[in-house]
């Protein structure tokens, strides 16, 4: 199918109040015309630059989600426009981001990223640091950043109880936080490969690239 095909698709499966992040890290802005052009406005990129030079390129009402690990030297570029940032696994970095959205006059929305999956390779901050984090008097002085909910990646592998696992986890941890922190209200969590137990397990954000766009060229 082409990519409008299956931007179509896939909003015509996803229930209303999930968004659908295409994952278009590595795609060439024809392929983001061709989604954006399908109804599609929320992509994700895994680089700041890539993404600065499509955001450059293309049409201004599309919100942009970074979705991979972030150096904190270069969250200047991004920080003019960028709508969230998924995966955020420190005060620190936290602290770099409110202090470039303070230099650009706005407020950026982030994700905590939460380690679920077995993998050393993966991301992300135990339950507990993240609530430090935001307990903490230093986060609560941050005025140009909200963390809006939290990220996570399950294992990957083919044992989808192992994936529903970790997904049920990072979903009770969820409306756990939602009691105590009232910004908390997405829940990023499934992928191509495992996006329908994601769904199951309560997310309401999906990153969906390979199902969209096809193969990536790395």
């Amino acid at each position: 199918m082409s990519i409008a095909e299956n931007i179509k698709k896939y909003r015509t499966e996803l229930p209303e109040d999930v968004t659908l992040v295409a994952i278009s890290k590595t795609k060439p802005t024809e392929d983001l015309l061709e989604a954006y052009e399908a109804g599609q406005r929320h992509f994700g990129e895994n680089k700041i630059q890539e993404m600065t030079e499509k955001w450059e390129e293309l049409p201004k009402d599309i919100k942009w989600h970074m979705v991979g690990h972030v150096q904190r030297n270069k969250v200047k570029y991004m920080a003019p426009y960028v709508s969230l940032i998924h995966a955020v696994d420190s005060l620190k970095l936290l602290k770099e981001i409110n202090k470039e959205a303070d230099k650009n006059e706005r407020s950026i929305d982030c994700l905590l990223q939460i380690k679920i999956a077995e993998e050393e390779s993966k991301y992300g901050i135990s339950t507990e640091e993240a609530r430090e984090i935001l307990d903490s008097d230093k986060f609560k002085s941050l005025n140009h950043i909200k963390v809006k909910g939290l990220m996570g990646m399950a294992t990957f592998t083919d044992d989808e109880s192992q994936v529903k696992k970790e997904f049920e986890h990072l979903k009770s941890v969820f409306d756990d936080f939602k009691e105590t922190y009232s910004d908390m209200n997405i829940l990023s969590m499934g992928m191509s490969g495992d996006y329908k137990i994601a769904l199951d397990s309560g997310s309401n954000m999906v990153r969906i690239g390979s199902d969209i766009f096809g193969e990536r060229n790395y």
